[in-house]
């Protein structure tokens, strides 16, 4: 089956200003990261007790996400990958591209009362890529199909000579593996995990420097398939797009707040250039993944607005009868600085929708209303009762 991935990157190369094709991956790899919390909380905790979702229970949430087909992208653990990509053949009949964490660098390496992940971070990796590909080491030719053609690789650059020329080298030696195997990547690029590496007015220009002068050597064949990295705001997104248009960029998530900023940061990125957006906390922590992720599609393909969109979403948490995290006037709360231009970390207050300049109304097609002659009440009615058929009988 076409993956809706390829068809999208190749649409983007094509007419990069223009296009409006957005990629969205749900990041599963947190087993990488958070060990033991990676599922995150189980509802079936008391008060007072922190109980964590099973390994096989966040698998099956996996299994949820590619059955609703609505992402293009699931980023796994070598682990998870194997059982569900090679095992399991989850993803022969869909849509949906499997790819796996490549490399888990010490800055991800988050120990309840560890302190590794503090200290500058160091290259690692777990599993080669014949472990990604095939299961195990030293793939035959014909068994590299089998499992995924796409990983995550990981680059930390906290402005000190020896580290980053280590990362450097480490990243070289991925590619030309990467070059010999046939195999794709797309290329994280964190902020620095130490303090003070770089004055935090100076931050989004040394992230996107460093993006640029790390590429510029690399040849076609060893490029990233795209960005994955920290969205510091309009300014420094239009210039790294601006910089070279087949860069395709993405975002991360992160895992701090409100609904709103999640979904605002969305439409944000993706209004200043970014095509790409991986989300994995914001997915793994809404109180119902499948509705949360419908919402961020119905974002990136201008259906509705981040507000309207939080109101739909508590919309559908009530109809399944879900508790929400945060009443819904919370919800509607910025709590992130995804609106400041130059990523300084300032809020800005926003207007209100019809307000906002730059707003567009989805042009009406075939079977679809006019939302251009709705109000803002009767598009949220529309929206909520769409998901109430989505997700009102589960």
């Amino acid at each position: 089956m076409e993956k809706s991935l390829d068809r999208k990157l190749a649409a983007i190369h094509a007419d990069p200003s223009g296009c409006k094709e957005f990629i969205i991956a749900d990041a599963k790899d947190a087993d990488m990261g958070f060990s033991i919390g990676a599922p995150g909380k189980s509802p079936e905790r008391h008060d007072g007790e922190v109980r964590f979702k099973t390994l096989a229970q966040y698998r099956q949430q996996i299994r949820e996400v590619i059955d609703q087909g609505v992402v293009d992208i699931v980023l796994m653990s070598a682990s998870t990958s194997e059982i569900l990509t090679i095992q399991e053949r989850r993803f022969d009949n869909s849509h949906i591209t499997p790819a796996a964490r490549a490399n888990d660098a010490t800055d991800i390496h988050i120990h309840r009362g560890g302190r590794i992940h503090t200290t500058p971070a160091q290259p690692f990796r777990t599993a080669s890529l014949d472990h990604l590909q095939c299961g195990h080491l030293d793939c035959e030719p014909e068994e590299r199909k089998l499992g995924v053609d796409l990983g995550l690789y990981s680059t930390t650059f906290n402005n000190q000579l020896e580290l980053d020329i280590d990362v450097l080298n480490q990243f070289k030696e991925f590619r030309e593996e990467c070059e010999r195997k046939r195999f794709r990547y797309f290329l994280e690029i964190f902020d620095p995990n130490v303090p003070d590496a770089v004055a935090p007015d100076q931050l989004p220009g040394f992230i996107n420097d460093v993006i640029a002068r790390s590429l510029a050597g690399v040849t076609s064949a060893g490029r990233p398939t795209f960005l994955k990295m920290v969205y510091h705001g309009p300014r420094a997104m239009e210039e790294l797009v601006r910089f070279d248009p087949h860069l395709i960029v993405g975002i991360l998530g992160g895992g701090a707040g409100t609904t709103l900023d999640a979904f605002l940061l969305i439409h944000e990125a993706q209004k200043y250039g970014a095509r790409v957006a991986l989300f994995g906390r914001k997915i793994n922590n809404a109180e119902h993944q499948l509705a949360f992720i419908q919402m961020l599609r119905y974002i990136t393909d201008g259906v509705i607005e981040p507000r309207e969109a939080v109101r739909a979403y508590h919309g559908v948490l009530q109809e399944l009868k879900i508790a929400p995290q945060r009443s819904l006037e919370d919800d509607l709360k910025l709590q992130t600085n995804v609106m400041s231009y130059g990523g300084s970390g300032t809020v800005i207050s926003l207007p209100t929708p019809s307000a906002e300049k730059g707003e567009t109304t989805p042009t009406p097609e075939a079977g679809r209303p006019n939302f251009a002659k709705m109000s803002a009440s009767e598009r949220l009615g529309y929206h909520q009762e769409r998901l109430k058929r989505l997700f009102g009988d589960k």
